[in-house]
């Protein structure tokens, strides 16, 4: 192209964007839009309305906007599994899969994050997709939700901005998965109903350990409605068996770089090893009566039901137990929709959902060719189809048309096949029948409109470790952005939930703090949303073991035992592969070197003694930095013997105790054993140590005194 060409191109370029800016929102056949935040309703809380053409064709457009990779959600990975009640549900619902304790029902469950592409790292800080598809035997169900219990927007109709708001920028497709860029801060500076799950995404939820330690949520209200008829709204669960644990940013970070499949590995090779993920499966129910009595509006899906006001009953539970064979065929091709109900299960007028009822089906026909992808095996249901659809693209099914034989009846009503296939009037899906009346109108209720209650609850029920971690996350996110503009407006959007909170992110991303502090008046607190009250357990967790040739092979060995008796793996780590010899002649295996792991893939460390081992540990700096990342990452440490000697090298604060044999020290994690024979207490200690997860206390004294840090931990 000549300079002349381009700079007609250019012009062009300039042309089409100054028509754009300054103007008026109009649909694609240059309809004025008079509004674009709301669909149209029957009444502020009623249903959506499908004659709402603007709602329609936006989100059309954007459900066809990527092909053949998900728009959102396209990195996943799955697995097959089944799911069990543990008792009759027959009270609340006529779902059969939730009737009988001694029936399986399989389940195939796709874990995802949202805005990477499918070649992205999974360590990136995003909301993480928790969708399951039970294969009943009223046909699938399917369980559309995330790793947190809210959303970023009150209805459907925003989702297309929300996402384009989030997605790389579009002039360099930079950067990739990550919020942290002016387009997203922007759209949340000026959509203050985003405030409450900023929070949850820049807490620790963010960034889970694992698929396994990782809670599950349906985010939308439901209904489970019971054979006389009535219906209670619900809300869904997924607590994980072995506890919700994160990651820190810096050793996302890394991982990201050492091994950007960490969470795809780790689930399949769980799976493979026969260490099962297990979820129970629990439900929030709130009676019709009671839908108006609660200080929020159950519908607003950027709302939870805090658990101290609604608490959760466990109703079973769901293992993953079987990975797929072929990734495209199953995790690539599987297909959801929260649309995909069975009697006794059914929606609510939450305008999230609404819209999303809409949007899902409308996306999977074009990214699987049509309207035939039910018929792929990983979407096939169970239970048999008959019905009269018939040829679209990629069918699968061959219907025969043999002229005489009245196979080719697709229509209804019929006579030459007795008018069937037809209606089931006793198990048959039945709408629930509410009463909905309401202006047509294009607005959002009153009950919608308290942005920042809940956001000042959740910031209320964290520790102080935990908002230590939030503020830091918001300096990494605000701090990339580039508009200070922006950056201002994201400090006065939260200052609406805390004036501290506020003033700390101020301080961090090079804007003053607020004249007048502000926040919310809440001071209640649920100590459900914080993952510090999670369970903790140390199975399946992973121990680097540091070696070199001339360790004790006594210690180690005794290690590695008491380790596989309580679940948990261990890895040899050393500056080469190969095998080891000890100080006394024995051969040990090295699983890993250097250069092929890293501590950031790793629970846990355990450093044996042996002076020839330790003192060649001391030498190589792979080792001394290993020791310090874990230490800073606040994971466990053990080192027994002259294994102390390779903590003090590295800097790291320990108990020596006073010598006596057999004494076990354990100073926030770090777990020592200078002069002592009992390996056992020295074992049990560690493993108790490393069910903790993480060592936050470390925090006090050795990470937050920095000088160049903007915060404190008196929040």
């Amino acid at each position: 192209m000549s300079s002349e060409e381009k700079s007609k191109k250019d012009e062009q370029l300039d042309q089409y964007t100054a028509e754009h800016k300054d103007e008026k929102l109009t649909t694609n056949q240059g309809v004025p839009v008079s509004h674009t935040d709301d669909s149209l309703k029957a009444g502020e809380r009623g249903p959506t309305l499908m004659e709402d053409f603007h709602f329609r064709e936006k989100m059309t457009h954007f459900d066809h906007e990527r092909i053949p990779e998900r728009v959102v959600h396209a990195r996943g990975f799955g697995a097959h599994g089944f799911f069990e009640v543990y008792e009759s549900m027959a009270d609340y619902t006529m779902a059969q899969f939730l009737q009988d304790p001694s029936v399986r029902t399989p389940v195939f469950v796709r874990f995802s994050t949202v805005v990477g592409s499918r070649g992205s790292g999974d360590l990136a800080r995003d909301v993480r997709g928790f969708a399951t598809k039970f294969y009943t035997q009223e046909g699938n169900y399917d369980l559309v939700g995330n790793n947190i219990p809210i959303f970023f927007i009150q209805d459907a109709i925003k989702f297309p901005d929300l996402v384009h708001s989030i997605k790389p920028e579009p002039h360099n497709e930079v950067p990739q998965a990550s919020a942290a860029h002016d387009t997203f801060w922007d759209f949340v500076s000026s959509t203050p109903e985003t405030a409450n799950m900023i929070m949850w995404l820049l807490s620790d939820r963010g960034i889970p350990r694992s698929f396994r330690m990782m809670e599950g949520f349906g985010v939308n209200t439901f209904r489970l409605v019971n054979a006389e008829g009535k219906a209670r709204f619900v809300k869904f669960h997924w607590k994980p068996k072995l506890g919700t644990h994160s990651m820190v940013w810096d050793e996302a970070q890394k991982i990201n770089g050492k091994d950007p499949d960490f969470h795809r590995r780790d689930l399949w090779n769980a799976i493979e090893m026969g260490n099962y993920p297990e979820w129970e499966f629990g439900v929030q129910m709130i009676e019709e009566e009671d839908e108006f009595k609660f200080d929020f509006d159950i519908l607003d899906p950027t709302k939870i039901w805090p658990e101290e006001q609604v608490p959760v009953k466990i109703i079973g539970r769901m293992v993953l137990n079987r990975n797929t064979d072929n990734f495209f065929a199953e995790t690539e091709q599987v297909a959801f929709h929260p649309g995909n109900l069975v009697p006794g299960i059914d929606v609510s007028n939450d305008p999230l959902l609404q819209g999303r009822l809409f949007s899902y089906l409308d996306t999977q026909l074009i990214r699987l060719g049509g309207p035939n992808f039910h018929e792929l095996p990983i979407n096939r249901p169970l239970a048999p189809i008959h019905n009269n659809q018939r040829d679209g693209y990629n069918r699968i099914t061959i219907d025969r048309g043999e002229q005489g034989s009245h196979d080719w009846v697709a229509y209804s009503p019929n006579s030459l096949w007795n008018n069937t296939p037809g209606p089931d009037q006793e198990r048959g899906y039945v709408h629930y029948q509410e009463k909905v009346e309401g202006h047509k109108i294009r607005a959002r209720s009153e009950s919608f409109k308290d942005f920042y209650s809940q956001a000042k609850l959740f910031w209320n029920s964290m520790s102080k470790y935990e908002k230590a971690r939030i503020i830091a996350a918001f300096h990494f996110e605000v701090g990339k952005v580039k508009d200070m503009g922006v950056k201002m407006r994201v400090v006065e959007v939260f200052n609406n939930v805390d004036g501290e909170l506020a003033k700390q992110i101020a301080l961090g991303v090079g804007v003053d703090p607020p004249e007048t502090p502000g926040g919310s008046d809440v001071t209640a607190t649920s100590p459900a949303v914080s993952i510090e009250t999670t369970n903790y357990s140390a199975e399946t967790r992973k121990v680097a073991i540091l070696a070199d040739d001339g360790c004790d092979y006594m210690a180690l060995n005794k290690m590695m035992e008491a380790l596989k008796e309580a679940g948990v793996m261990s890895e040899v780590v050393s500056k080469r592969q190969g095998m080891l010899k000890s100080q006394d002649g024995q051969e040990i295996k090295i699983d890993m070197s250097y250069p092929t792991t890293a501590s950031v893939l790793y629970d846990a460390l355990y450093i044996p003694g042996g002076m020839e081992c330790v003192q060649a540990l001391m030498k190589q700096a792979d080792a001394l930095q290993f020791v310090k990342e874990m230490y800073v990452h606040y994971k466990a440490i053990a080192a027994s013997g002259q294994g102390l000697d390779l903590l003090q090298e590295a800097d790291i604060k320990f108990e020596e105790g006073t010598g006596q044999e057999g004494q076990v020290s354990n100073r926030l994690g770090v777990v020592t054993m200078r002069n002592g024979d009992d390996m056992q207490s020295f074992c049990d200690t560690f493993v108790e140590a490393i069910a903790k997860h993480r060592h936050w206390g470390r925090m006090d004294e050795d990470m937050w005194q920095a000088s160049e840090r903007p915060y404190t931990l008196d929040l």
